[in-house]
C-alpha cells in the first residue's frame, strides 16, 4: 500500500479544504495529527543549512531524539541554531516505513517513537552544547509519551525529564519549540518549555491521550472521543487557551497530503520568532523567559468569608493508642506466599515503618498538608501567604462535574486548593514552606499549584530565605488539560530563579509523587524521600503493567528501590525531616528579611 488513509479520508465527497478539516470531530483531529505520512522532524531539517549530527547514540531509544547543528538563513541574517527533534518514527514514506516495520529490530529500535531516558539524556547534552556554542536552540515536538516502562524508570526518566525542562528554563540562549504533530504527554512537555511555542496548523498538545484520559475519568476507553472534546487538544484550541504562542499555517491543506506547503509555511514562521528572539540581548534572556511563563495559566479567586465555610485543620497522623498497643491489620494482607496475615499490628511498628506494611507494602494512611507542617515547621510559626490563600482552580474546560469535584475536595480536605503557601520557621530559621495535600484530588498538579508555587519563590527570593516544598500527587490534572501540564516549565523557571541566587531549595517526596508532579517540583532541589514511600517516579505501576504486559518487580518505586538505582541519597522518617532539613539550610545560610 503506497498510502495511508485514515476513516474519513475515505469517505464520499470529503476534500482536504479548510473547512472539511475543521468539520472533523476533535478525535478525528487527534488522528490526523499524527498520520503516518506528516513530515517528520528529519524531513523538516532538510530546510537549514551546514546540517551536522552531534551526540550520536545507539543507546536504546536513542533515537527518538535528535541532535543536529545547523543554520538557518534570509536577507542575509544567519541564525545559529541546535536542533534537538523527537523522531517518532524512521520516515514520513508509507510504503518505506511498511518495509522497514517488517523488521522486529526496527521496531524495537523506534519503540512507538517514545523517548526512553538515553534520549532525553542526549537533549540534555545538546542544551549544554547549544549554550556553549552561543546557538539558539530549537526543539521539535512530535511524540506519544516517554516511554512507560520499569526499565525507563530505573533508568531515571521522571528526573531526566525534569532536568530537560530545568536546562531549558536555565538556558543562558534563546529557545523556540515547534510542535509538528502530536505533542502528548511528558515526552512533548520535556522539550516544549521554551521562550515561545508554535505549532503547526493541524498539530495536537495534550497532557495525555483521549484513550488513556477516557480509561482514567470514565473507567472505559469507549469513550476517548468525548475526553478529546472535553480536553481541547488541537493547536488552534492551545492558541485560544494561551499555551501556543503562534500557529504556522497549513494553508494549501494538511502537512500529509501537502508536505511542500508546509515545509515553506514551517520555514517562514520558524524564521519570524528567530528574528524575534535574536533581538534580545543574552543579559536579557531569563527575565524575558520569567515573564513569559508568569503569563502561564488561568485561576480564580475566592473570598475570605467563603474560604471560612471549610478551613480546618486536617491531620492523618495518629496518636498512640492510651491502653491497646495493637491496632487492627488491614483487610486482604497476604503474605509473598498469598497467605492470609489476620494479626493485629504493633502500633509502634506501624509508626515505624512510616504506616506501611511490612508484609504486602500496602498504606495504612497518607500524612496531610497540615500534617507536614506541623512536622516540619516550628511550632505555630506557619503563616499562608496573603498572596496565594484566595488563588483557587479555574475550569477552563467546562469539564463535567470538575467544579462539584472541587467543592467536595475543598470540604474534604479542608484547604481551598491542592496546595499551600506560607512562611514559617525550621529549628528558628525563616523558611518558605510549600505543602501539598492528597487529600485534595490526589494532589494532581493544576494552573493554580503553579501560578502559587511561582509566587512562593519569588517571596523566597524577596526574603532572601530557603524555599522548602513538600512533593505529592499523582501528575497533572486532566480536568485541566494541556493548560496544568504547561505550568510545569513554569515552576522551573521560578525555582530555576531561586538557585540562580543561591538561596537553598528542599524537596521533600513522599508517596505518591508521579508523572506531573515528579518531573516538576518534585525533580528539583536537594531532595528528601519519606522513608517506606513507594509510588515515586513517572509511569505509574498500573500503566506499566498494562503497557508491558509483565508485573513489575518487587519493591518497585519504592524509596530503597531508588536509593538502589542512585536516585534517593537521602531517606527520612517524617518525625526526622525537620532535623534533615534543618541540617540542608544551615550548610547554605540564606540572608532571611522580614
Amino acid at each position: 500500500m503506497k498510502h495511508f488513509q485514515l476513516p474519513f479520508e475515505k469517505q464520499e465527497g470529503f476534500s482536504y479544504a479548510h473547512a472539511d478539516i475543521e468539520a472533523l470531530s476533535e478525535y478525528d483531529k487527534y488522528l490526523l495529527s499524527f498520520h503516518p505520512e506528516r513530515p517528520r522532524y528529519l524531513d523538516y531539517l532538510t530546510l537549514f543549512e551546514k546540517q551536522e549530527e552531534c551526540l550520536r547514540s545507539d543507546r536504546f531509544g536513542s533515537c527518538t531524539i535528535q541532535v543536529h547543528r545547523a543554520e538557518l538563513t534570509l536577507n542575509g541574517t544567519t541564525h545559529r541554531v541546535m536542533l534537538i527533534g523527537q523522531q517518532s518514527s524512521p520516515t514520513s514514506d508509507f510504503a518505506r516505513l511498511q518495509e522497514i516495520m517488517k523488521n522486529p529490530e526496527e521496531i524495537a529500535r523506534w519503540n512507538h517513537g517514545m523517548p526512553t531516558p538515553a534520549a532525553f539524556q542526549k537533549a540534555i547534552e545538546a542544551i549544554a552544547l547549544a549554550e556553549a556554542e552561543k546557538r539558539t536552540i530549537i526543539t521539535i515536538i512530535d511524540t506519544a509519551g516517554a516511554d512507560p516502562t520499569e526499565a525507563s524508570e530505573a533508568g531515571g526518566i521522571a528526573w531526566k525529564i525534569g532536568r530537560c525542562m530545568q536546562s531549558l528554563a536555565e538556558a543562558s540562549v534563546p529557545t523556540l519549540s515547534v510542535i509538528i504533530n502530536r505533542g502528548c504527554s511528558g515526552g512533548a512537555i520535556a522539550l516544549s518549555g521554551c521562550d515561545g511555542i508554535l505549532a503547526m496548523e493541524y498539530a495536537t498538545y495534550m497532557v495525555i491521550s483521549p484513550e488513556a484520559c477516557s480509561s482514567i475519568l470514565f473507567h472505559t476507553r469507549q469513550k476517548a472521543a468525548l475526553a478529546a472534546e472535553l480536553s481541547r487538544i488541537t493547536a488552534h484550541e492551545g492558541l485560544e487557551l494561551g499555551i501556543i504562542d503562534d500557529l504556522i499555517p497549513e494553508s494549501e491543506g494538511p502537512a500529509h497530503r501537502f508536505p511542500d506547503g508546509a515545509l515553506r509555511s514551517f520555514r517562514s514562521g520558524v524564521l519570524r520568532w528567530l528574528e524575534k528572539l535574536s533581538a534580545l540581548s543574552l543579559d536579557e534572556v531569563f527575565s524575558s523567559r520569567m515573564e513569559r511563563w508568569k503569563r502561564i495559566g488561568r485561576w480564580e479567586y475566592m473570598a475570605e468569608e467563603e474560604i471560612k465555610t471549610f478551613e480546618k485543620p486536617v491531620r492523618n497522623l495518629p496518636d498512640a493508642p492510651e491502653k491497646n498497643r495493637f491496632v487492627p491489620r488491614h483487610k486482604g494482607c497476604r503474605d509473598s506466599e498469598g497467605r492470609a496475615i489476620v494479626d493485629p499490628v504493633l502500633f509502634s511498628t506501624l509508626r515505624r515503618d512510616n504506616f506501611r506494611c511490612d508484609t504486602c507494602l500496602h498504606r495504612y494512611l497518607r500524612l496531610t498538608a497540615h500534617d507536614y507542617i506541623a512536622l516540619v515547621l516550628d511550632e505555630g510559626s506557619f503563616r499562608e501567604h496573603p498572596q496565594t490563600r484566595h488563588i483557587i482552580d479555574s475550569d477552563i474546560l467546562a469539564f463535567p462535574n470538575y467544579p462539584e469535584k472541587l467543592r467536595e475536595a475543598r470540604q474534604r480536605s479542608g484547604t481551598a486548593t491542592a496546595f499551600i503557601t506560607g512562611d514559617g520557621r525550621i529549628e528558628g530559621q525563616d523558611v518558605v514552606f510549600c505543602a501539598s495535600n492528597f487529600s485534595f484530588l490526589g494532589g494532581s498538579f493544576s494552573m493554580s499549584t503553579g501560578e502559587k508555587l511561582r509566587i512562593a519563590a519569588c517571596i523566597a527570593l524577596e526574603r532572601q530565605c530557603p524555599l522548602v516544598i513538600h512533593a505529592t500527587g499523582g501528575g497533572a490534572r486532566m480536568h485541566e488539560g494541556c493548560s496544568s501540564m504547561t505550568s510545569i516549565p513554569k515552576i522551573h523557571v521560578a525555582l530555576s530563579a531561586v538557585e540562580r541566587a543561591g538561596l537553598p531549595l528542599v524537596t521533600i517526596i513522599s508517596d505518591p509523587t508521579l508523572g506531573g508532579v515528579a518531573i516538576g517540583a518534585g525533580s528539583r532541589g536537594e531532595h528528601i524521600i519519606e522513608h517506606n514511600a513507594g509510588n515515586i517516579g513517572f509511569s505509574g505501576k498500573r500503566v506499566i503493567e498494562q503497557y508491558t504486559g509483565l508485573p513489575t518487580s518487587k519493591g518497585f518505586q519504592t524509596a530503597d528501590w531508588l536509593r538502589e538505582k542512585g536516585y534517593a541519597s537521602r531517606i527520612a522518617r517524617p518525625s526526622e525531616m525537620k532535623r534533615e532539613i534543618s541540617a540542608i539550610i544551615s550548610r547554605q545560610p540564606s540572608n532571611s528579611k522580614q
